[in-house]
């Protein structure tokens, strides 16, 4: 049994300052959100060490807060975990206004382990992310059936969602997928993965700008000559059932993981303004990839474009990489952090 490295011990990187929970605060929402899926990081990393008893390390990322594990999700490929429920707890005399806006459960999903014990499992997971294939998994099976038995248990308003990288991938599908019966979740999904070309890191913006709008014209062009081809009832726009679920996305633009949806819902934004909102609209929830999917038979949705967020960005300076896609950053207290609502219509 290895040593438990800094970074997974509550106690030496976790956010020790919030000894009040505020849940009408939204830096205290987003930290609180961010460290349980960090004890889903830490449950799996626990099980790969051996780690039982006194000796887990995992439980204070949630019983910090006064939550509660009430159930493991663990993959049926190779029985890592991959998310937890928890059951919020609070002791009785905390019962007042603070309280206003809290959960009774969250559902948290991590992301990928670089480490044998759910490597390969993850690396699947993200190769079926990419080819827009996440939702005929297993492992999102386990997921969704239980956010949907939670729902059914506790009601929606009462759950929330959590989750980092492909975990947030997991939470943003489960989501859309209750979303689009009419039941929207609060949902924290923390560097969620975009998938296309990083345009966000080009500096120029009149070149960032033509690039996306050509990409949109094609992709509408492509939206239009498929829905020619097929047979189909009355018109639907399948992100108005979506439009009421705003989810917060929490990005990083030094992360090329997921930095494009910065530039996603600008570009939205920028078409509606220059009188070309209705191309957009036909672009915006589609992707060239998913289309060429659905091209040879392949039913497909991008699973990453969503109408509406709050969207949430951490200008604060990233060192590199691994720090710019990390969970850690989310609750800092220290941040620079600019929000924006974008609203799909």
């Amino acid at each position: 049994m290895k040593m438990a490295s800094e970074r997974e011990c509550f106690d030496l990187s976790g956010p020790l300052h919030l000894t009040s929970i505020d849940w009408e605060n939204e830096n205290h929402r987003r930290s609180v959100a961010a460290s349980l899926v960090q004890g889903v990081y830490i449950l799996e990393r626990d099980r790969q060490e051996k780690r039982l008893g006194d000796q887990a390390i995992a439980p204070p990322w949630w019983e910090f807060f006064h939550f509660q594990l009430f159930r493991q999700l663990v993959d049926d490929a190779d029985s890592s975990i991959f998310g937890a429920i928890y059951e919020f707890k609070p002791p009785t005399a905390q019962f007042n206004h603070s309280l206003d806006g809290s959960p009774r459960y969250v559902i948290a999903f991590r992301g990928t382990l670089t480490k044998p014990g759910s490597f390969s499992r993850d690396i699947e997971l993200n190769i079926h992310f990419l080819q827009h294939g996440l939702h005929r998994t297993s492992r999102f099976e386990i997921a969704i059936q239980a956010v949907r038995n939670m729902v059914a248990l506790v009601g929606d308003s009462n759950v929330w969602l959590a989750g980092h990288s492909l975990g947030s991938a997991m939470a943003m599908l489960a989501g859309k997928n209750m979303a689009k019966t009419g039941i929207f979740l609060n949902s924290f999904l923390f560097n969620p993965p975009f998938f296309s070309a990083p345009v966000e890191r080009i500096k120029d913006k009149n070149i960032k700008h033509g690039i996306r709008f050509a990409t949109s014209v094609i992709t509408a062009g492509l939206t239009i000559a498929m829905k020619a081809t097929q047979q189909r009832g009355p018109s639907e726009d399948p992100f108005t059932a979506l439009s009421a679920w705003t989810p917060y996305l929490f990005v990083n633009p030094a992360d090329h993981i997921g930095s494009e949806y910065i530039g996603y819902f600008e570009h939205r934004k920028k078409m509606d303004d220059i009188g070309a909102g209705a191309i957009e609209r036909l672009a915006t929830q589609n992707s060239v990839g998913g289309l060429f999917m659905k091209a040879i038979g392949k039913e497909s949705e991008p699973m990453h474009l969503i109408p509406s967020a709050n969207l949430v960005i951490n200008t604060t300076p990233a060192r590199d990489l691994k720090e710019a896609h990390g969970i850690h950053q989310w609750w800092r207290d220290n941040m620079q952090l600019e929000s924006k609502l974008y609203s799909y219509r």
